[in-house]
């Protein structure tokens, strides 16, 4: 009993250590950001700022404030990802639902199909060329709609309908009469909180993130969300490294640098307000299928 006790022991001490190790290299770059976000742009630029802000300033919060660019890119990052998760939360629920159910016909190989684009994808030139022929080049659509359903989303919300709704629940709601879709918004849908939850959070995190599409689609740079903005504001930073003389540009880059970061942070606020109210779901939607009695 006492060598287990200090296996055990041993075991701990080393994932509390690998923990740890994570945990500084999240934290430390985490950190840095916060700290030169309050700190002296010009200390920043000459590397003098690692954890702790010097020259203590709100400045670039102001800047930030004051830009229209990231405010409008805020704007559209709300949009985007409030508008794309609802619709990608319908159109997973309403293809994971029915293929959750054993009497749909052929649903292995429409699941072999929907697991197939998992590994191949038609590519960048034919995808874009079919967004142009679609009429939605340079609208919001194209960020809405190409990427609305994960494969991965969809079956992990498959998985949940098929072992966490009793199967007599089914049963006893078609004997009294109701309709699939009746089931689904009555029954399945109050019961599935969790995995709702989890797919929120997943695909709001993934859409709010999210800048190559925009890139690629949005020639209007009054759509662009916040990241592309963030994109510019950090290639921007870069012609420093041009070693440029023009006092202008020179002043452009110092600018850049002070909102940089305190961009960063600003951006990184409404997924940090989102994840408290979904956390209380998330263990035990990630644990689908983990644990079965």
């Amino acid at each position: 009993m006492k060598r287990v006790f200090r296996s055990d022991f041993t075991f701990d001490i080393a994932v509390y250590l690998l923990a740890a190790v994570v945990l500084l290299i999240i934290a430390i770059p985490l950190l840095f950001v916060l700290a030169a976000s309050f700190s002296d742009p010009d200390l920043v630029l000459r590397g003098k700022v690692l954890l702790i802000p010097k020259g203590l300033t709100l400045k670039a919060y102001t800047m930030v404030f004051e830009n229209e660019d990231i405010w409008r890119g805020f704007v559209n990052s709300c949009f985007y990802t409030a508008a794309g998760t609802a619709i990608s939360l319908v159109l997973t629920i309403m293809a994971a639902y029915p293929l959750s159910r054993p009497h749909l016909v052929g649903r292995r190989y429409i699941m072999l199909l929907i697991i197939f684009t998992m590994y191949f994808s038609g590519g960048m030139i034919p995808t874009f060329l079919l967004i142009q022929d679609l009429g939605i080049y340079n609208t919001v659509w194209a960020l809405l709609l190409p990427a609305a359903v994960s494969t991965y989303n969809l079956i992990v919300a498959k998985t949940f309908f098929e072992n966490s709704i009793p199967s007599e629940l089914y049963e006893s709601a078609k004997l009294d009469g109701g309709t699939s879709l009746q089931i689904l918004l009555k029954i399945v849908l109050p019961l599935s909180k969790a995995i709702l939850a989890v797919l929120t959070l997943y695909y709001a995190v993934a859409i709010w993130n999210a800048y190559f599409d925009a890139l690629i689609y949005l020639r209007n740079s009054d759509l662009h969300p916040l990241q592309i903005v963030l994109r510019n504001i950090l290639l921007l930073g870069q012609t420093e490294q041009m070693g440029t003389n023009d006092v202008g540009m020179a002043e452009k880059v110092k600018m850049a640098e002070a909102i940089k970061y305190s961009a960063i942070i600003v951006s990184s606020i409404p997924m940090l307000v989102i994840y408290p109210f979904v956390q209380k779901h998330f263990v035990k939607g990630v644990m689908i299928g983990a644990v079965k009695g």
